[in-house]
């Protein structure tokens, strides 16, 4: 949009007044908060929990643990070595179980 730097500008009273002419014009227009919403396209993104998902099929494909990984005996999640905390007997210990 071109902008005519040499148009007289308007002054601080000017605006004021067009804010107000503005406000009233939008509140005598009742439609302007209104949002148009499909609500079965807006419940389409929900799953409500204990739904049926039998016919649902899962694409993630799993890899077997890495030789630089380890299953924490506390929480049996896989872990990268740096998490390691400890191992006692071997039993390893990730560092947020151990914290």
């Amino acid at each position: 949009m071109a902008t005519d730097y040499d148009a007289p500008r308007k002054t601080d009273e000017d605006v004021e007044q067009d804010s107000i002419q503005e406000l009233q014009a939008r509140r005598s227009d009742k439609s302007s908060g209104v949002v148009d919403e499909d609500e079965t396209e807006a419940a389409e993104g929900f799953e409500l929990p204990g739904a049926d998902l039998s016919g649902e099929e899962l694409a993630v494909r799993v890899l077997p643990r890495q030789a630089d990984e380890f299953t924490c005996t506390s929480c049996f999640l896989v872990h990268h070595r740096s998490q390691l905390a400890y191992e006692k007997k071997g039993q390893m210990i990730c560092t947020e179980c151990a914290a």
